[in-house]
């Protein structure tokens, strides 16, 4: 079988109130997929307490929380 590129899982569990607020700004961003969306925002969310620096210019498939190896820019 073919090695996943994220092989971490996390399952979270929202509120009807959470997945729409969720659900609309994914849509406002058009974010790829609500995946992409939870990443972003945790991404963000930790870039705002100085954890990782924000990068502008990302693509979708680019949407991730650490940057990899080859990421180097």
């Amino acid at each position: 079988m073919a090695e996943l590129e994220r092989p971490e899982r996390l399952q979270i569990m929202l509120t009807s109130d959470e997945l729409a607020a969720l659900e609309n700004w994914r849509f406002d961003k058009r974010m790829p997929s609500r995946s992409a969306a939870v990443r972003e925002l945790l991404r963000r969310g930790l870039a705002s307490d100085g954890f990782l620096t924000a990068e502008q210019g990302l693509k979708s498939q680019d949407y991730g929380i650490l940057p990899t190896d080859g990421d180097a820019k």
